[in-house]
Formats: C-alpha cells, sequence, structure tokens
C-alpha cells in the first residue's frame, strides 16, 4: 500500500469511519447529540460544538492551502464557533464538518507519494507529512475529549 492510501485511510478512521483506535470516530460521537448537547457546557471544558468547529477550522484551512500553496488560517481563530442555537446550526456544521473531512481523505490519497517529504508551503512548517501525520494525531487528541465530554453530559441527565 502505498502511503497516500494509508494515510487517508488514517484520515477516516479517525474522523469518519473507524473503530480500531480509539473505538470510535467523530461522524459517530457528533451525529448521535443534538444541538443541546454540543454546546453544553461542563465545568470549564471546551464544548463538543466547539470542538468539532476547531478541528474542521483546521481542515477546511489545509483544503484550501492544498489548492492555492497559502496557509491563511490563526491558532487564534481557530475557536471561533459561530453561535449554535437550534439544530439546524448543529446539523449544518456537523454536514459541514464531515464533507471536509471526506474532501481531505480524497485530497490526501490523491497526493503522489513525493509530495509527503517536500517543504509544506512554507519550510517552516515542516513536511505534508508531518502536517498530515498532525491533523491525525490532534483529531485523536480532540476526539478523546469529545468522548469524555459526551459521557459527563450523558451523566448528568
Amino acid at each position: 500500500m502505498t502511503r497516500n492510501i494509508t494515510i487517508a485511510s488514517r484520515l477516516r478512521e479517525v474522523l469518519l469511519n473507524g473503530q480500531w483506535i480509539a473505538n470510535t470516530n467523530y461522524r459517530e460521537q457528533i451525529q448521535s447529540i443534538n444541538w443541546q448537547q454540543a454546546t453544553q457546557k461542563v465545568d470549564n471544558l471546551n464544548t463538543i460544538a466547539s470542538l468539532t468547529y476547531h478541528i474542521n477550522y483546521y481542515l477546511a484551512g489545509l483544503l484550501k492551502a492544498f489548492e492555492t500553496g497559502k496557509l491563511e488560517i490563526s491558532d487564534k481563530y481557530s475557536f471561533d464557533l459561530p453561535p449554535i442555537t437550534t439544530e439546524t446550526d448543529w446539523h449544518k456544521l456537523v454536514k459541514e464538518f464531515l464533507e471536509n473531512s471526506e474532501k481531505f481523505a480524497d485530497k490526501v490519497e490523491q497526493m503522489e507519494d513525493s509530495i509527503f517529504d517536500e517543504p509544506f508551503i512554507d519550510e517552516k512548517y515542516g513536511t505534508f507529512l508531518r502536517n498530515i501525520e498532525g491533523v491525525i494525531e490532534h483529531s485523536y487528541y480532540h476526539l478523546g475529549q469529545i468522548s469524555l465530554i459526551k459521557k459527563m453530559i450523558k451523566q448528568n441527565t
């Protein structure tokens, strides 16, 4: 199996349909809750909605960077979640997240093997491989948070 197929499979594992590493994935976690649960605050933790937005922010920004060769996202905006006050708002975010997840995995799957060792946008960001693996690791980190927050919410209801 080539790197592009392997890495795209790992992305799909965490974002869309996997069970192997975390016994769950984003799709499973975020499609099984309503907007009130997604926006419910637990202590000083981020909400599930804000974590979903956060990962989607990076997926969308990196997709755009793949297309334009310019990285125009900034960490300081990665939690700027627009208000979610209805089920429609939540479903819109979930839909966008899942679409960007599919697009991101598809884009990685279409990459030539040699690109993974090339600098990503600017040498200071490391290689394409480092950045894409960073998306996977970052996604698992926040998936763990989402899973725990979801359990805490269900305990309190």
